[in-house]
């Protein structure tokens, strides 16, 4: 089964979602941190560890990724690799195509099951960031607990937020799902339409072709018909 994979360019952030162009910093020229599996294992496991940190309503992410990178460092020393060294940016991109690729593969784990999902880090990333909005919302509450915040929040009535159902894993099915099958069947009927319409072109090239050797034949039929009778 295919593994869905996204790539996230690094970018700048203006107001929401809107992206610019960002001015690399002079050491990020350099050569850019090669990421291996053990490299990759390192960096999800002290990310995940972090993660309550880096929920906090108000905190320095910058700092927060230095944490991470010098932990990430700290692990491959350990593991031998003494002449590699991640920087706090790398690990935030490489953490940002990781979110992005297994948002992803939440996504087809809730419509095809979780045995359709093979990505190697998806269970560890999905234990700590599939929680329910309720499981979020109890572990909210007892933070602001005791704070004039909570005692407020607490004082008001609110609608309850209905939590998402859990992620169960569905058993494989012994066929292709119905969608799956529809998927397929609509990707051949676009390639034979492509390939039709690449013949087409093709045929025209070479009528054009054969046209421009017709003309210029003609052409100079024509000129040594003309030149013939000059010398008569």
């Amino acid at each position: 089964m295919e593994v869905i994979e996204t790539i996230v360019t690094e970018s700048v952030e203006v107001e929401e979602n809107e992206t610019v162009v960002s001015n690399l910093d002079p050491e990020k020229t350099k050569a850019e941190f090669v990421w291996t599996l053990q490299a990759t294992w390192h960096l999800v496991n002290t990310r995940l560890e972090m993660d309550q940190a880096f929920d906090q309503p108000v905190c320095k992410k910058k700092k927060l990724w230095e944490m991470v990178a010098e932990k990430v460092n700290a692990k491959l020393r350990e593991a031998g690799n003494s002449d590699v060294n991640v920087k706090a940016y790398e690990c935030d991109l490489k953490w940002r195509n990781m979110l992005a690729t297994y948002r992803k593969n939440a996504e087809r784990a809730k419509r095809l099951g979780v045995c359709s999902v093979h990505w190697e880090f998806f269970k560890a990333m999905h234990e700590v960031l599939g929680k329910s909005r309720e499981e979020i919302e109890a572990q909210r509450r007892a933070k602001l607990s005791g704070t004039k915040l909570g005692k407020a929040i607490a004082s008001k009535r609110f609608t309850p937020i209905l939590p998402t159902p859990p992620l169960t894993a569905t058993p494989c099915p012994s066929r292709p799902p119905q969608d799956v099958l529809q998927l397929y069947m609509e990707l051949q009927e676009r390639k034979m339409n492509m390939w039709a319409q690449q013949k087409a072109l093709e045929e025209r090239k070479i009528e054009a072709i054969n046209n421009l050797a017709q003309a210029i034949s003609n052409l100079a039929q024509k000129n040594g018909g003309q030149l013939s009778k000059d010398g008569q």
